[in-house]
């Protein structure tokens, strides 16, 4: 699926992938593919021949991908050297990351899962564990986890939608309410920005300098 992506993506340029692990290892294909789909003018050479060039590509390839992705350095499930390495589990979860991040609308297989197994030398000898990594995300988790959020009511029928706006005063009100505020209307209440603005500091935990804005506006230059 990702190399017939990569392969439609970068079609006009030519560019043909028959292998995840051994062309996409030195940069070239990563630096074509993150230009087509974001636009990203990247400041490095297109083709870099000696390994010292190809892990300094890498490094920018991948920093410009952590900043897009907005990523710390302890979520990311690849690196330089294992990319480098033609390792091919980094290598898919950059792929997979890329493209949910650019073409959030491309159908991506679920529940696509490898079971690992890493051996560790020891002085007992060889030491052994299994686990088992999803690459794309798992089905029944996200299941799972949308019973539980209110917000999937808004891609219900119409009619639940009253239920959306009193599950959102209620949280709303639990936040408010400490400031002796109360909620009753989200569309009248909301429309002036007051609320929002104390709601986002109370969620924050920061105080909002009252000078910064209107407490009571009382025109629609003060509202904006």
């Amino acid at each position: 699926f990702l190399t017939e992506w990569i392969n439609r993506t970068l079609r006009e340029e030519h560019i043909v992938v028959k292998s995840l692990e051994e062309d996409l290892y030195d940069g070239l294909v990563l630096h074509h593919l993150l230009e087509n789909l974001g636009s990203l003018k990247l400041d490095v050479e297109k083709i870099a021949l000696t390994e010292k060039k190809q892990r300094q590509k890498l490094s920018v390839i991948l920093e410009v991908v952590a900043k897009c992705l907005q990523l710390e350095e302890s979520q990311l499930k690849w690196s330089v050297e294992s990319i480098l390495a033609k390792d091919l589990l980094s290598t898919l979860h950059l792929l997979v990351a890329i493209a949910k991040h650019f073409e959030p609308t491309l159908a991506l297989p679920r529940n696509v899962q490898v079971e690992t197994i890493t051996i560790e030398t020891t002085s007992k000898g060889l030491k052994t564990s299994n686990a088992v990594e999803y690459i794309t995300e798992n089905k029944e988790n996200i299941e799972a986890q949308s019973k539980d959020d209110a917000f999937e009511l808004f891609s219900c029928a119409p009619d639940k939608l009253d239920a959306v706006k009193k599950a959102l005063l209620q949280f709303v009100d639990q936040h408010i309410g400490k400031l002796g505020l109360n909620v009753k209307d989200i569309e009248s209440q909301f429309s002036d920005g007051v609320i929002l603005l104390l709601l986002i500091g109370q969620l924050e935990g920061y105080f909002l300098n009252l000078r910064n804005f209107f407490l009571t506006p009382a025109s629609t230059m003060e509202m904006v």
